[in-house]
């Protein structure tokens, strides 16, 4: 639905798809997903499509081009399990994984990527929540 005089959007972003990103992943669901920007059919292969937003690692993490893969990942499976898409119970600890072993093969040490998959375990709950679903905010305020 079209809107005047105003805008909405979402903030917290840092990082835009310049292109559709396709992987294989452990994370196999009962049925596919198909929402605007991300795929997951029921062979655990993951499409993120060209122009999805993320933030980055969290946390802590500094960003990196060793764990930029698995952030976009990572982001996009919580996404889907903020959205209900995905069981937060079924999926959260293989998403864990994930990002661990893309950290992994993309060359960040055995050693730190298990930190990384530590603190995601211990502090990621919140994150993969529907209550952290992004806020839509509207700019400006009043459309008069």
């Amino acid at each position: 639905m079209a809107t005047q005089g105003f805008i909405k959007y979402r903030s917290d972003y840092k990082y835009q798809l310049a292109e559709s990103y396709k992987v294989s992943i452990s994370i196999k669901p009962k049925t596919s997903i198909k929402t605007e920007f991300i795929e997951l059919d029921t062979d655990g292969n993951l499409t993120v499509k060209n122009g999805y937003s993320w933030d980055g690692p969290s946390g802590p993490v500094k960003d990196t081009l060793e764990n930029m893969r698995a952030s976009l990942v990572h982001d996009a499976l919580y996404q889907l399990m903020r959205n209900g898409e995905l069981s937060s119970q079924t999926y959260r600890e293989a998403a864990d994984r994930e990002f661990q072993e893309i950290c992994k093969a993309d060359g960040v040490s055995n050693l730190r990527a298990s930190m990384y998959y530590k603190a995601l375990r211990r502090f990621g709950k919140p994150a993969a929540s529907p209550e952290k679903k992004k806020k839509v905010f509207r700019a400006p305020r009043n459309d008069g």
